[in-house]
C-alpha cells in the first residue's frame, strides 16, 4: 500500500523547533510521552526511558493552543493505531535534527505500515549508500517513535536490531502491524 509522501513541518528558526507542552498517552507498549511546539508534534517518547526529560519553551496562549492541537490530534490517532484502525498518521510532525537526521526520519515516513527494511535500504534511498552507519545513528535519534516507524527497520540479516526503547517494544509493533496488515488491509 503506498501513500503519499509526508513532510516534516520545517520552523522559522532552530529554536521554534522547542516544544512548548507535553501531555501522556496510554499505550499497549507503555505509557507516551508527547511534546509538541505550534509548528507540530516534536517528541514521542516511553515515559520510562532516559528520552522525557525535555525542557518547554514560554510562549504565548496562542502559540500554546497551536500546540496542544497537535498533541490532540495525535491522541487520537494512536488510539486508532493501537486499535488497528489507522496504518498511516498524518499529525503535523515537527521535530528539531541535523540536515541528515531529517532526512533519514523523511524516509522513515515513507516505509509502508507493515513492512520493514534495513539500514542500508534507507542509506540507499537517501542517496547516501555507504553512509549505514550514520543511517543507524540517526534512526536511533529520532525524537518521535512509532510515528516516524524507525521501529520498522531491521538488520539486513532480517533479524531485531537495537531500539531506543528495548527489542520487546519493537517487536510488540512490528507484530501489531504484522497482525493488523494481515487482516485490515
Amino acid at each position: 500500500m503506498k501513500h503519499a509522501i509526508r513532510q516534516l513541518s520545517q520552523a522559522p528558526n532552530i529554536a521554534a523547533y522547542q516544544p512548548c507542552t507535553v501531555d501522556t498517552f496510554m499505550s499497549p507498549v507503555g505509557l507516551l510521552q508527547l511534546h509538541a511546539n505550534p509548528y507540530g508534534l516534536s517528541h514521542l517518547t516511553v515515559i520510562s526511558s532516559d528520552r522525557t526529560e525535555i525542557t518547554l519553551a514560554k510562549v504565548s496562549a496562542d502559540t500554546l493552543n497551536q500546540a496542544t492541537v497537535h498533541i490532540r490530534e495525535t491522541q487520537a490517532q494512536l488510539t486508532d493505531y493501537f486499535a488497528g484502525k489507522r496504518v498511516q498518521f498524518d499529525v503535523k510532525l515537527a521535530p528539531k535534527g541535523t540536515l541528515f537526521q531529517r532526512e533519514v526520519w523523511q524516509a522513515l515516513l515513507n516505509l509502508d505500515y507493515g513492512q520493514s527494511c534495513s539500514y542500508g535500504e534507507i542509506a540507499k534511498q537517501i542517496g547516501r549508500p555507504k553512509a549505514v552507519r550514520a543511517v543507524g545513528a540517526a534512526n536511533g535519534a529520532n525524537p518521535i517513535a512509532i510515528i516516524v516507524p524507525c521501529h520498522r527497520v531491521i538488520g539486513k540479516n532480517g533479524k531485531l536490531t537495537g531500539y531506543a526503547y528495548g527489542l520487546e517494544m519493537k517487536q510488540q509493533l512490528l507484530t501489531l502491524e504484522t497482525d493488523k496488515h494481515s487482516i485490515n488491509i
